[in-house]
């Protein structure tokens, strides 16, 4: 693990940087920075709470659960009526949505900002891939998918939207209508939240809320009423959403005992299961993410996939999976023409609320949620990794799964068991179970069920807690998380509200209330996509500068010859590993007096420009920092900062008398340029500063047509200065 720069905005983080250009590993050091001041801000002692936010979206879900318990009949009534208004008028709006985002997303992978990194351009994954896949799903789908992993293909099959029903093409078109609600498009739109919290709190240095995304479009006004709003939007949209998942679940989880132990279905043992399970929801996301709910998380996987195997290797093997093949190909096929299918000419209003219209609801609800946890364990990887995993890795799971279970329900019922559709089609809840009852082992198979669908329930619950806390805090950093008492308190609330509208009419009632709650935020979206698109139009333009400028960047070294070093010399200090003492005397003799005498001339010239050094701990090695400000423009940045590395085994020319060399490394406002300034002279430090200053002043000229939209990072949240743990990395990877 290597040590970086701890005065380069973003936000903290842990990461790797990688090999060295020699081949050699970064180890860590310990130690803090002694960096003098630049100007910046204090950094806030600690998390504090949002009052504004936390107050408005606290009374807002309060009154709606006190309304609840209290006049059921009339919240059940006006539920209803607002749902029917939204179905009927705006039907289309939730479809055309949905489709942009999924058109937004893939396209900004598949752009040439693809490659750019959620993070300093150093920065490397927090997460192993399993660890990471495994948070990401368990975070985002739950024990509903148990639920409806069997209730819907048999309620399609039965009763589809269109055409006749118990016919191969109704089978056919129940598992894509299936995959269909819980596929491509709300990974999508996982995806645009994760991205766009990701990207604007570990680039560019802004909070980890919704309103952070907004920044390209409202500027500073995103900390007063506007941003507000937003925040508060997104805490009542997820609670709701949470709250669906986890209504189901208890419902389920109920009937999952009942199967078990004969115990009765009522309110007071599903009030009992909520207290259980917001228990261990606490338990659980009072340790925090690495401990609780990393753990949980890979804990509930892992035991999906051995209930998923377990179906298919006692159930008709060969059938499921011929019938995962054609699934997918369906899927594939299928997906265009559905995706924006809003049966117009024959609409089935009953089914539109029932199903697709709840289900990207549903998925708008709980886009903040599972977004802002996603950013949360994504620094580190570039927009094409992210967006890639998050719409790949869990929806080839979800579709493997769905297609275990819902083709072994449907083969039960076209094989005439007409008795389990209808338990499968009215009673959902015990459908899964129902299925489970056809296989051998079915007690032992019933009890890991409900142990894993009480994890999936639990992991909601304690991300959703997390997640609301730090939606409802002002976080002192990117990975800080709300105060414990503040998860404690959306633990419970998320728990009471669950129950209150269990008490008015069940999980459909439920379902109405998260369309109701998904419409407001849907509007948000589209800001969010536009200025994610404004940033990342910045973004590509600042690459292409460096790209342009690429052949100037060099001309440091290449002017090697012309100032009398030969190639023996370029090639001597190609093969020389510094030691510390190296390192200080050109910090000393050559780094700083070049940078000062730049940092003069730019006063000369009028420019605000400031210089400072600082001393890391343990190291003794200074690092130096040069700012200019541009105005409302992004600012310039040049830093020559200590790296210190493993020294390699075939390293002839080591000067350290331990294990260890030393780079002086090249870091701008985006990260490290990844080479080292050892073995240059005043001059050539010089001239790199102004090639740097150069392409600086060409990227700003790009951009001239959008003056002070090049800038991203709001002053007041420009206080966190350490980038240690940008190199603190349990492991290193190649």
């Amino acid at each position: 693990m290597a040590e970086l720069p701890p005065s380069i905005p973003p936000a903290p983080g842990r990461s790797d940087p990688g090999p060295s250009p020699t081949g050699a590993t970064g180890t860590g050091i310990t130690g803090t920075d002694t960096t003098s001041t630049t100007g910046l801000p204090p950094v806030p002692a600690a998390t504090r709470v949002n009052k504004t936010v936390f107050s408005g979206s606290a009374a807002g879900v309060i009154i709606i659960a006190l309304w609840a318990i209290l006049l059921p009949e009339n919240a059940d009534q006006v539920i209803g009526s607002v749902v029917t208004w939204v179905s009927t008028n705006l039907g289309w709006y939730y479809f055309l949505i949905v489709t942009l985002v999924v058109i937004f997303v893939l396209g900004a992978a598949i752009s040439r900002v693809g490659k750019t990194r959620l993070g300093p351009d150093h920065s490397r994954p927090q997460f192993s891939l399993f660890t990471w896949s495994a948070m990401l799903f368990a975070a985002g789908i739950g024990i509903d998918l148990m639920f409806f992993s069997v209730s819907e293909p048999v309620s399609q099959y039965l009763a589809p939207p269109t055409g006749d029903g118990s016919t191969v093409e109704a089978a056919r078109q129940a598992m894509v209508w299936t995959l269909f609600h819980y596929g491509i498009t709300g990974w999508a739109l996982y995806a645009l939240m994760g991205l766009a919290l990701g990207y604007f709190a570990y680039r560019h240095n802004l909070p980890l809320s919704i309103r952070s995304a907004l920044y390209p479009i409202f500027g500073k006004r995103i900390h007063g009423p506007i941003g507000h709003a937003v925040d508060i939007a997104a805490v009542l949209g997820t609670i709701f959403g949470i709250a669906t998942s986890l209504g189901i679940g208890v419902v389920q989880l109920n009937y999952g005992l009942t199967f078990m132990f004969d115990m009765p279905e009522n309110v007071w043992v599903q009030g009992s299961l909520i207290l259980l399970s917001v228990a261990m929801a606490a338990i659980s996301v009072l340790s925090g993410v690495e401990k609780g709910i990393r753990r949980l998380s890979e804990l509930n996987v892992i035991l999906a996939v051995g209930l998923m195997l377990f179906v298919l290797i006692v159930g008709n093997t060969s059938f499921l999976l011929d019938a995962i093949v054609q699934n997918i190909g369906d899927t594939l096929s299928r997906f265009p023409g559905m995706t924006l299918d809003t049966f117009a000419y024959d609409r089935p209003d009953a089914w539109m609320n029932g199903w697709t219209l709840f289900f990207w609801a549903w998925w708008i609800a709980w886009a903040p949620f599972v977004g802002l946890f996603l950013a949360r364990i994504s620094r580190g990887r570039t927009i094409r990794e992210f967006v890639a995993g998050t719409m790949i890795i869990p929806f080839a799971f979800i579709l493997i799964w769905i297609s275990v279970f819902g083709n072994s329900a449907l083969a039960v019922v076209i094989g005439g068991d007409a008795g389990f559709g209808d338990v499968a089609m009215n009673s959902p809840e015990r459908g899964f179970y129902s299925l489970l009852a056809e296989f051998p082992a079915a007690p032992f198979s019933a009890a890991v069920a409900t142990f894993t669908g009480l994890l999936f329930y639990v992991t909601s619950a304690d991300s959703g807690a997390l997640v609301m806390a730090n939606f409802t805090s002002h976080l002192k950093d990117a990975d800080s998380d709300g105060p414990k008492w503040l998860r404690l308190f959306w633990a419970v609330t998320t728990g009471v509200l669950t129950l209150s509208m269990l008490l008015v009419g069940g999980i459909p009632t439920l379902q109405n209330a998260t369309i109701i709650m998904g419409l407001p935020f849907s509007a948000v979206l589209l800001f969010i996509m536009l200025g994610l698109y404004k940033a990342l139009r910045v973004e590509q333009s600042l690459t292409d500068s460096y790209r342009q400028s690429l052949p100037g960047l060099l001309s440091g070294r290449s002017a090697d010859t012309a100032r009398g070093r030969n190639w023996r010399h370029r090639l001597s200090r190609a093969m020389t590993y510094p030691g510390q003492r190296q390192a200080e005397r050109f910090a000393a003799e050559v780094a700083q007096p070049a940078l000062q005498d730049v940092h003069d001339e730019l006063v000369t010239q009028g420019a605000d420009v400031s210089l400072s050094q600082g001393v890391v701990e343990g190291l003794r090695i200074p690092h130096l920092d040069l700012l200019v400000g541009m105005g409302d423009e992004r600012g310039f940045k040049y830093q020559i900062y200590p790296v210190q590395y493993d020294t390699p085994t075939y390293a002839v020319r080591s000067a350290s008398s331990g294990a260890k060399y030393y780079r002086m490394e090249v870091f701008s406002l985006e990260g490290s340029h990844g080479y080292d300034l050892m073995g240059y002279n005043k001059e050539q430090v010089i001239t790199d500063v102004l090639d740097h200053y150069e392409t600086h002043l060409d990227f700003l000229h790009l951009n001239r047509e959008n003056p002070g939209g090049n800038t991203l990072v709001a002053d007041d949240h420009l206080a966190k200065d350490n980038w240690e743990a940008d190199f603190e990395s349990e492991e290193v990877t190649q």
